[in-house]
């Protein structure tokens, strides 16, 4: 298991609700291991690389409404 770590600059977030709102999004995903996101837009992820990977990861927070900037 190789686990990655990146912090991400995301749009759509501009208060608490959205937060939840992206953690009801990454919730489930396999290979997830950590999700922290501020009301800066900045998302924390850790994730297991042979499970899951950084664009599916991006796809997914996408489908939810929040882009990467």
């Amino acid at each position: 298991m190789a686990t990655q770590t990146e912090t991400i600059q995301v749009s759509g977030i501009r208060c608490e609700r959205c937060v939840m709102r992206l953690a009801g999004t990454l919730e489930g995903t396999e290979g997830l291991e950590y999700a922290n996101a501020n009301l800066m837009g900045q998302v924390t992820l850790s994730w297991d690389d042979e499970k899951t990977s950084r664009d599916a990861l991006l796809d997914r927070l996408s489908r939810g409404g929040f882009r990467e900037l």
